[in-house]
């Protein structure tokens, strides 16, 4: 084989070898890189809320009768001992039929009877009571003299203290005669007598705007019927739905973000937690114990006036928050064993790195070993990616 040959076969060789090593060489696998950062990292609760007013008043009929058409309506602004927020008439009177006031009337002229009968005994008492005066001042008078005993003056005033009991027992016994008198009187009023149905006019118990009415139209109503709900919507806080578990590791005064009601994220305060749990079975079929935290709204009415009574909110309570954290995006850890790990790249390989976690916050976690500020690493890694493997950022 002349030396040229040999050459060319050389040649041959070293390309087949160089086109073979780039034929076969991995390709690096497309990832998605995030950095090790430093700052501030939350760990919150979500919980789903609603605002409630903290006193509402509810007016109640006081009397069995007929509420009328409402003088206000839902929303209406009212003040405390001014508006009139609801008249009630009494129960109109029964109809008598004809023997019934007959016996009725009857009944009446013997009350009367009676009554001037009482009268006539109370008259003749008093001037029982006025003669035994006399008698007993003329006692008094020859006791003073020396002509009369003692003992006549004291029988004069037993005499006059009897007779006093005596006017006062008819006095009594008139007065229990006229109520007498009185209640069958009233039993013959008729519906359209003056005075007879006298509506009650209900003001405002306190300041506000309505919140709801019993019924708009007129009707019948019994006593302690609701005509009425009265509440000041400047004056909201909220009731928030959380697991027992979660709401027992609420630090006192926790802060929280509302947010999802249609305006700017508002701030709230822990204010208590219900000391009562109930028991729930939640969308999967899971029964759960869960309890209502209230929270006090931070934020002025001015910014949030939009913000009404039984409004839906979403909050995300504050249970923990440092400064100069150091961190890194959730998706980038993984569990390795019994403990923790990422994919460090460095010169476009991806390292295996061994990490210990701290508090975890929505979207990062607290690195306390295993990576520092400025590392980068692979969030989400794909399956193909294994340790010593070369990677490129996507896009």
């Amino acid at each position: 084989m002349t030396p040229r040959m040999i050459a060319l076969s050389l040649g041959g060789v070293a390309l087949a070898g160089v086109l073979g090593f780039f034929a076969f060489r991995p390709e690096p696998v497309m990832v998605d890189l995030a950095p090790v950062t430093r700052g501030t990292l939350s760990v919150t609760i979500p919980a789903d809320g609603r605002t409630r007013i903290r006193d509402i008043w509810d007016v109640a009929s006081p009397i069995a009768g007929t509420a009328q058409r409402s003088p206000v309506a839902v929303g209406d602004r009212v003040l405390a001992g001014q508006t009139v927020v609801a008249v009630v008439e009494p129960v109109v009177p029964a109809l008598l039929d004809a023997r019934t006031r007959a016996e009725a009337e009857a009944t009446l002229r013997q009350a009367e009877a009676a009554l001037a009968l009482a009268e006539a005994q109370l008259a003749e008492a008093e001037e029982e009571r006025d003669y035994a005066q006399s008698q007993r001042d003329r006692a008094r008078a020859l006791v003073e003299r020396g002509v009369a005993s003692m003992t006549r003056l004291e029988d004069a005033e037993q005499i006059l203290r009897t007779a006093e009991a005596a006017v006062a027992g008819a006095q009594s016994s008139r007065a229990m005669q006229v109520s007498a008198r009185d209640r069958t009187a009233a039993a013959l009023i008729e519906e359209n007598a003056p005075g007879s149905r006298r509506a009650i006019e209900i003001r405002a118990p306190a300041s506000g705007v309505v919140l709801a009415l019993g019924a708009e139209s007129a009707r019948p109503v019994l006593p302690g019927a609701a005509l009425v709900s009265i509440g000041d919507p400047s004056d909201l806080e909220i009731v928030a739905d959380l697991l027992s578990a979660d709401a027992v590791r609420l630090p006192p005064g926790a802060v929280a973000k509302v947010e999802r009601w249609g305006g700017p994220a508002l701030s709230a305060r822990l204010k208590s937690i219900e000391p009562v749990a109930r028991t729930e079975v939640s969308a999967l079929g899971i029964e759960e114990q869960r309890v209502d935290a209230v929270f006090d709204i931070l934020t002025p009415w001015q910014e949030r006036q939009a913000l009404g009574h039984n409004f839906a909110v979403f909050l995300r309570i504050t249970l923990w928050q440092a400064n100069d954290v150091l961190q890194v995006p959730v998706s980038a850890v993984f569990r390795e064993g019994e403990g923790w790990a990422v994919f460090r790249v460095s010169e476009g390989i991806a390292e295996l790195a061994t990490v210990t976690l701290g508090q975890r916050g929505e979207t990062a976690v607290e690195v306390i070993e295993g990576l520092a500020e400025g590392d980068r690493v692979v969030t989400h890694p794909p399956e193909a990616l294994l340790p010593g493997g070369k990677v490129a950022e996507r896009g």
